[in-house]
């Protein structure tokens, strides 16, 4: 098919999109990083994104008055623990809508999503780390190891691989 004023059709591709900046059409720097590195940061980004999208409607659900069961058998119902509304509404309001969007922002404003994401890692750390303690001293696990893991203490590693990946990188993405 011919292109007005004879101009080739552009090509679009997976690579050229992850790595130029829709907003400013700059090298976000991506590029510069090795393979290696690439596919950690899009498996923590595929992490995060994920967790803060099960968390978010999870969340939700509590915010609406249904009790989430936790897997070390804890209840988490703010009709019997007034702070879990709180923790529900800021996890619903700020701290998930936060994580998405700095997800969003790797891709079309690479520094504003990294600087994004940096802060949003350490809500992972703390909240993962504060169910985690509280997970471990009152409840114990017992039913379900695993599912344990993925919901308590793995946010904790998420968040400080992206802030030690973030370290490792930091001239490049912060100063492509």
């Amino acid at each position: 098919m011919a292109r007005p004023y004879g101009r080739p059709a552009a090509r679009f591709t997976v690579r050229s999109a992850l790595t130029l900046s829709g907003a400013t059409g700059k090298e976000s720097g991506m590029q510069k990083l090795s393979l290696l590195s690439q596919i950690s940061i899009y498996v923590l980004l595929g992490f995060m994104g994920l967790f803060a999208l099960l968390l978010w409607g999870w969340q939700v659900m509590i915010l609406r008055g249904k009790a989430f069961n936790n897997p070390d058998g804890s209840t988490d119902d703010w009709h019997e623990q007034k702070t879990h509304y709180g923790i529900a509404f800021a996890d619903v309001f700020v701290a998930c809508p936060a994580n998405v969007i700095g997800i969003v922002l790797v891709f079309v404003y690479p520094r504003w999503g990294y600087y994004l994401l940096a802060m949003v890692s350490f809500w992972w750390i703390w909240a993962n780390v504060m169910t985690t303690a509280t997970s471990l001293r009152f409840y114990r696990p017992r039913t379900n190891p695993l599912m344990w893991f993925i919901g308590y203490p793995f946010g904790v590693l998420v968040g400080m691989g992206y802030i030690v990946w973030t370290v490792v990188h930091f001239d490049v993405i912060y100063f492509p």
